[in-house]
């Protein structure tokens, strides 16, 4: 039997933990056997590795006098995708994009660093837990574990992209309350009042807007419910904001509290999540674009209209910061999420050389 060469073994090795990663379900709050999973390869393949505290997966590597975070999330939104590798090689299930092909991308590349560069630098990989939920629970957790000098948040962004930014974000949430009264009478009803709290909502949103898609407040209707009892009127919704750079959550509410003032609404606001832009001269993006050309790809530059673990980890981790990962983020939460383990295998050998180029960009401890 002809020997295995040390990259083949890595290349089986990463494509194992992909798989099976994806294979143990993790919704959020459930993550547990994902996260056991994965501290066992990672204890197998030179990382000290633990659950911590907040059932995130945690693995280290290297010893040096800088720390680079690698912070991907472990849970996935509800819905079974039966697991299976086609025979195009692609993998199919809940997680394989969004976001534990990112993860697993961050623990194979650590995995495969050469010594002088783990004698430059310490990475920690964390698996976090309860990003798909409001909580944010792993990546809170995190913030008081360490102080790094530059992050990786695990996100899709296809191989070849890097993500600087996020948009923030506002759930708003009216209710309006009403006597009954019959309808061929005057007034309005409860549900008249919250739909016109609603189109007030929206048109502070078109006029708070910039230019881009960046740069708007997109407002949606997230959820409507009404009811009667015969006494009285309930309607209900829940309008979801998201915020540029330019509207920070603080202010949203402070307008919109204003503008809703006089409908007799019950407002309250929630999921406050300040939008963040990170710069692209930064040297995390150098090492990663010059990682990306060297691979023979075209660095693209992405701002996601979405909110993710960036967004708490930012106000607090003042470094440089950006997000990176294999796959297709259009398929994320969707019936058809999968990811060519070609692409995957591309992102791993990526981001090896990019880490091997900031540890030596970042240069001995001043």
């Amino acid at each position: 039997m002809p020997a295995v060469s040390g990259a083949e073994a890595h290349h089986t090795a990463a494509r194992e933990l992909i798989v099976g990663a994806v294979q143990h379900a993790s919704v959020s709050g459930q993550e547990q056997a994902c996260a056991g999973f994965l501290v066992e390869w990672m204890q197998r393949h030179g990382f000290q590795a633990h659950i911590d505290e907040a059932g995130n997966a945690v693995g280290e590597r290297g010893s040096g006098p800088h720390t680079i975070v690698l912070l991907g999330h472990i849970d996935t939104v509800p819905g079974e995708i039966p697991v299976r590798v086609d025979h195009e090689e692609v993998l199919h299930g809940r997680g394989s994009v969004d976001a534990k092909g990112s993860f697993c991308t961050f623990v194979a590349a650590v995995a495969q660093l050469p010594a002088e560069t783990l004698a430059q630098a310490r990475f920690v990989c964390v698996g976090a837990t309860e990003e798909e939920a409001p909580s944010s629970k792993g990546a809170r957790h995190a913030l008081t574990q360490y102080r790094p000098d530059a992050v990786l948040i695990g996100e899709p962004s296809g191989w070849e992209g890097i993500t600087l930014g996020y948009k923030g974000r506002l759930i708003v949430k009216v209710t309006a309350r009403k006597d009954n009264f019959h309808t061929a009478g005057e007034g309005t009803s409860a549900g008249d009042d919250l739909t016109e709290g609603w189109f007030r909502v929206r048109d502070w949103a078109q006029q708070r807007s910039g230019s881009g898609i960046f740069g708007q407040v997109q407002a949606t209707v997230q959820g409507l419910e009404s009811a009667a009892d015969g006494l009285q009127q309930t309607a209900s919704g829940v309008f979801g904001l998201r915020l540029p750079p330019e509207v920070t959550p603080a202010q949203a509410r402070a307008e919109l509290g204003d503008r809703l003032s006089d409908l007799g609404l019950d407002v309250q606001f929630v999921g406050d999540e300040v939008a963040v832009r990170h710069p692209k001269d930064s040297v995390l993006a150098r090492a990663l674009r010059l990682a990306i050309r060297q691979a023979g790809g075209t660095p693209v530059y992405k701002l996601k209209t979405g909110t993710s673990d960036m967004n708490v980890v930012a106000p607090h981790w003042p470094v440089p910061t950006l997000a990176y990962g294999p796959g297709d983020s259009r398929l994320d939460h969707t019936p058809e999420e999968r990811l060519p383990l070609a692409e995957y295998d591309r992102a791993v050998a990526v981001l090896q050389d990019a880490l091997v180029r900031v540890s030596q960009a970042l240069g001995p401890q001043a």
